[in-house]
């Protein structure tokens, strides 16, 4: 529970910090931290505008979208405390909950009728289908590194005991932040600031979401930031006692945050033909972990 806790906490600041970094690194004052997390609230202040075109699949499924999320958030640890929800096998679980929200709300962008969203989400279904084989050969690989199959099991197992196991965290590090880039659509995939339709992903899937729906929408992608967040933190929390995990938890997101303003600063975005080659990448960094566990364990023949 305290792993649920603090991730609902750091989705209240992720997005703010983000753009607090982006406004230092351009030379501007730039809006306070908590900005973002106004607007959301305003937006549920507001009733939303439903098109009758549209079916109940479009009316649900920024609710179903955050329900999916929530759900995977409860799945998370905290070093050695286990989620809500624990059991061998919950990271394939935690993946395809994630990938259940992330189905609605595609299907939600095609039911709208439009064929600028209907481009939208068939991006957004390929790039989600292209980093899938990247998790979960990073978490297979530590699977079958500490010889645990929950994610609770695997994180208490992890110790670093070489250059190597070093340099596998790291590289783990690296590619679920890349993850958590794709899968909330961000540089250098996709610029959530953009308003050419012929270049934005997720954004112009949500063009009819109004009001309290666009609310829910935009507060799940705080909260999916701050999920990845607490992945990564795992990797280096271990056993720590909660008076230290608690604050490194914390410093691990708020450089997460920084680290993705200063992507976001610095790095141009991809001609869109480009993007599936990034992604694949992830999966060749996902394979050098796996044979870099096969090396540490002695496996090579």
């Amino acid at each position: 529970m305290i792993s649920l806790l603090l991730i609902l906490v750091m989705s209240l600041f992720f997005s703010g910090i983000i753009i607090r970094t982006k406004s230092i690194l351009s030379g501007r004052k730039g809006p306070g931290i908590l900005q973002p997390m106004l607007d959301i609230l305003r937006l549920w202040k507001k009733g939303s505008v439903v098109s009758t075109t549209t079916s109940f699949i479009f009316q649900i499924a920024p609710t179903a979208y955050l329900a999916s999320v929530i759900m995977a958030v409860l799945m998370i640890p905290h070093g050695d405390k286990p989620g809500f929800i624990s059991f061998d096998g919950d990271f394939i679980m935690f993946a395809y909950v994630l990938a259940f929200g992330k189905f609605l709300m595609i299907i939600s962008a095609l039911d709208t009728g439009s064929s600028f969203e209907g481009m939208g989400a068939s991006r957004e279904a390929l790039f989600s289908m292209l980093v899938e084989p990247a998790f979960f050969i990073l978490l297979g690989s530590f699977a079958l590194f500490t010889g645990q199959n929950s994610f609770r099991d695997i994180f208490s197992s992890l110790h670093y005991g070489s250059q190597i196991s070093y340099l596998l965290g790291g590289l783990a590090s690296f590619v679920l932040v890349m993850i958590a880039m794709i899968e909330n659509s961000r540089m250098p995939l996709d610029d959530p600031k953009t308003h050419l339709e012929l270049t934005m992903v997720h954004e112009v899937m949500i063009l009819d979401n109004s009001g309290f729906d666009l609310g829910l929408i935009n507060y799940t992608t705080n909260l999916k930031f701050a999920m990845y967040g607490a992945l990564i933190s795992n990797f280096f929390i271990g056993l720590l006692p909660l008076e230290f995990s608690i604050p490194m938890f914390l410093a691990i997101q708020i450089g997460f945050a920084i680290t993705v303003g200063i992507i976001e600063s610095f790095m141009a975005r991809f001609r869109m033909g480009h993007n599936p080659q990034f992604v694949f990448i992830l999966t060749s960094v996902s394979l050098l972990i796996f044979f870099g566990v096969l090396l540490v364990l002695g496996k090579f023949v």
